[in-house]
Formats: C-alpha cells, sequence, structure tokens
C-alpha cells in the first residue's frame, strides 16, 4: 500500500499564482484543494478539517482577508495548522499571525524550494505517520480518524469518553489507547457497568474493608486500586447509579476514593476511560446523567462509528477475524468465496463489529468445505434449497455503487461535481443515486 499523501488546502486568488503552486504541489506528491476566495475557504475547511494537514492562505483575498479566514476557523477543534503568504511584507501583520497560532509567513515572490521546505516543516503529522505497526482499527476513512483521535489521546492522562453503538468495538479502541500509551506496561481493568448488580457495583469499583458490611470477611480491593498506575475501563458508564455517579465525580477531582467502611483515603493512579452506547449529552430526570461528571468524563471524546457506515472495513476484518478463528481450529479454511464477501457487503450489520466476528467465528467451526461460503456466515438465508449462496444481483450491484460513490465523494471532499465526473456520470444522476442511498448529507456546497 503506497504511504498516505499529504492533502494541502490553499486559499489563493490570482489563478497564475494559484495555478502554478497547485502545478508543483501535486508534482511532489501531495493532493490539493484549491479556494479562489475567502469565503468559499471558510465554508468548506470548516467542514474537512480534519483530513487538511496545512492551509496555505493568501493574506489578500478579494472577498476577506486572509486573517479573517483564519480567526473565523480558528473557533473549530483541529483546525489545520495555516501558512500565510502575501505580496506586501508587513512585520506587524506577520508578527500578529503567527502570535496567534499561524505556523509560517512568506513573502511573494518567494523561491520554490524553500516554499517547499517550511510546508514540510509547517504540516501536522499525518494519520499514517501516527499510526504504529501493528495497531490498526480498519481501513475507511472514518475509523482512520477516529484512530487519529486515540493515538493524539495517547500522550495525556485526561478522561476519554468513547461513544458508538453496542458492538462497534469500544473496548477494542479503550485497549489500544491503553497500549499505545505510557501506561501500555500497567494494568488494563475493564468494568461492565451494566453487567454488575447496582448494589455491589460501589464495592467491586471502589473496594471494602473487612466488615464493612454483612459477608465482607476480609478487606477486598476494587477494580480502581487494581488498576494501579493503568487505565480504569468503565464499559457503559450510562447505566451507572446516580449514588455511584457522585462518587466516581469525587474520585476524578480529588484524585483519591475510599474503600466501602474505609477512613483512609486510597490515591487513585490510573486514567479513567469510559465507554457508552447511550447519548450521555440529553441529561435530566430521576434517571439521567449527572451534568457535572460528563463533562469531566467527556474531556477527550471520540465516536466509533458502527459498521453498516464503514464498508470498507468488511472485508478487512473478516480476513482477520478468519485468521485468528483458523489459529484457534485444527480445520483447514483457505479463506472466503466471492458470493460470501458479497453476501456479508449488502447486510446491515445491526451488531456491528461483534457481530461479525461471531459469525465468522461460527462459520471456521461449522464449515465443511475450504473455502467459506454465504450459507456458512448467513445459515438463517438457507431456509430455501438454492438460495442460500446467493445474494440478488441488484443488492451486490447497489452496494457497489455505494462504495464508489463514497470513494469519490471522499476523494473530491464532497463536491459533487468533481465526483461526478470521477464516476463519468452527470451530477443529476449522481445526486439520485446519493439521495437513495442515504449520502446526500455528504454533499458540499459548491457556490
Amino acid at each position: 500500500m503506497l504511504p498516505e499523501r499529504a492533502r494541502i488546502g490553499l486559499v489563493e486568488d490570482d489563478p497564475v499564482m494559484g495555478g502554478s503552486i497547485v502545478q508543483r504541489l501535486e508534482l511532489e506528491g501531495w493532493r490539493v484543494t484549491w479556494w479562489q476566495s475567502g469565503c468559499e475557504a471558510i465554508s468548506e475547511i470548516a467542514g474537512e478539517s480534519d483530513s487538511l494537514d496545512l492551509v496555505i492562505c493568501d493574506v489578500c483575498l478579494p472577498d476577506v482577508s486572509g486573517e479573517v479566514v483564519f480567526n473565523e476557523l480558528a473557533k473549530l477543534p483541529n483546525i489545520p495548522p495555516f501558512m500565510f503568504v502575501t505580496g506586501h511584507g508587513e512585520i506587524d501583520q506577520a508578527v500578529r499571525l503567527m502570535r496567534s497560532g499561524a505556523v509560517d509567513f512568506m513573502t511573494k515572490p518567494f523561491a520554490m524550494d524553500e516554499f517547499l521546505r517550511r510546508i514540510d516543516a509547517g504540516r501536522r503529522t499525518t494519520q499514517s505517520q501516527l499510526r504504529l505497526n501493528g495497531y490498526c482499527l480498519g481501513e475507511s476513512a472514518g475509523i482512520q480518524r477516529a484512530e487519529d483521535l486515540l493515538h493524539r489521546y495517547a500522550a495525556h492522562d485526561l478522561p476519554v469518553l468513547i461513544t458508538g453503538e453496542t458492538g462497534s468495538g469500544k473496548e477494542v479502541a479503550a485497549r489500544l489507547l491503553h497500549q499505545i500509551s505510557s501506561r501500555g506496561t500497567e494494568p488494563f481493568i475493564a468494568v461492565n457497568c451494566a453487567a454488575i448488580p447496582a448494589e455491589l457495583l460501589e464495592s467491586e469499583i471502589f473496594g471494602h474493608e473487612k466488615g464493612a458490611f454483612t459477608g465482607a470477611q476480609a478487606r477486598h480491593l476494587g477494580y480502581a486500586e487494581r488498576a494501579g498506575k493503568g487505565t480504569l475501563f468503565l464499559d457503559e458508564i450510562g447505566d451507572m447509579p446516580l449514588p455511584l455517579q457522585a462518587k466516581l465525580l469525587r474520585l476524578i477531582e480529588d484524585g483519591s476514593f475510599h474503600r466501602v467502611g474505609g477512613e483512609t483515603p486510597v490515591v487513585f493512579r490510573a486514567r479513567i476511560v469510559t465507554a457508552t452506547h447511550r447519548d450521555l449529552a440529553q441529561r435530566g430526570g430521576p434517571t439521567g446523567f449527572r451534568e457535572d461528571l460528563y463533562f469531566r468524563l467527556a474531556v477527550l471524546p471520540i465516536h466509533i462509528p458502527p459498521l453498516r457506515e464503514r464498508s470498507e472495513d468488511i472485508d478487512w476484518l473478516m480476513d482477520r477475524f478468519l485468521q485468528n478463528a483458523a489459529a484457534r481450529s485444527d480445520t483447514r479454511i483457505r479463506g472466503f468465496s466471492a458470493l460470501a464477501k458479497e453476501a456479508a457487503l449488502v447486510h446491515p450489520w445491526p451488531g456491528n463489529v461483534r457481530e461479525l466476528r461471531n459469525r465468522v467465528d461460527r462459520a471456521v467451526a461449522l464449515a465443511t468445505n475450504e473455502w467459506i461460503m454465504p450459507g456458512d456466515l448467513f445459515p438463517e438465508h438457507a431456509s430455501k434449497p438454492g438460495d442460500a449462496a446467493f445474494v440478488p444481483l441488484a443488492d451486490v450491484r447497489d452496494a457497489a455503487e455505494r462504495r464508489q460513490i463514497e470513494r469519490a465523494l471522499e476523494e473530491t471532499g464532497g463536491q459533487i461535481a468533481k465526483a461526478a465526473a470521477l464516476l463519468s456520470i452527470s451530477r443529476t444522476t449522481l445526486w439520485e443515486k446519493m439521495t437513495r442511498f442515504g449520502l446526500a448529507e455528504r454533499a458540499r456546497s459548491e457556490t
């Protein structure tokens, strides 16, 4: 696989200068998106700031100044680095922009070699550079953005809140965060708050002293204490009882806790990572989630998209799960048939990645062929003899078209005209297909 190319945004109204810069950067192997007005840049960069490694911005633009563009986008999270160029070298302006957060300032005309050197020095680290060998959650753009955030969060000790549907891979993401952090050699303690009875959860998390309650015949160290200097992962935090939420908030604020029945505070040294499939932002009411605790847990938020929104990962995950399952079995499975993969691509995956893994494990255990067939993955579809190994051609065609449209939109930043050109269809046809596949929200304004 080729290394990921840097993505550069250019805001330049001069067609000659802009065309020259675009041509040279593309020759260097970088992907360039060019905007010729400040308002256009503000509108479109706001929707793709995560994917840009650097923005090169002219100070003098026909509608608004480059400084206005920068100040507007500075309100967004994860703004890409800005490098300013101008034909009017003003030291005061350069100093003001650099103090505001710009990474560089150059005056036209400039030597192209020096320009390229300063671009490479100023751009932020790409996702491929951040990602460590051996740790990868998938190949789709959505999951790679999530993985990029995990690598950035790994350098901090602040609480992380992972959201996503049940089975989407929240605990896998939490384990990856732990492994790539400086705490990777310390314990990773996972607690499912929904699986432990409410009356026992406090004792399980904070521990208890001997005689604290009936049946407490010895001191018990809770998960918070056993985590040591590692990571305490509280899964399904949205199901934690309200009284216990208050004690968790106190642990975060004080950095210590008391065992049930204890008087001596115990220092808490682990990092807290939580996960939930609920929308904790919808708080309030007798069964809601504490607002103050929510804000303490969601300092560093991350969302894991459901599998149906990242079909590019299905094939990759299937091969990975097959390799793991085959290593635990004596069966000789060579792989998935093309029909099995086609069936997997059109399946809605309500159980997300967990469902996919379970289906692969079952297929490896029960398959009688060297190749896993659709009936092995989806035995519930085998009620009609002769139909189990086939998927309707219309479904296969729709799945293939959807994948190509998603790739084109990703490549063009959601611009309909450019995506239609890549796919060799009209804008009208593309829009109709996007609407049918539920992709209309990915379109960007082209005004």
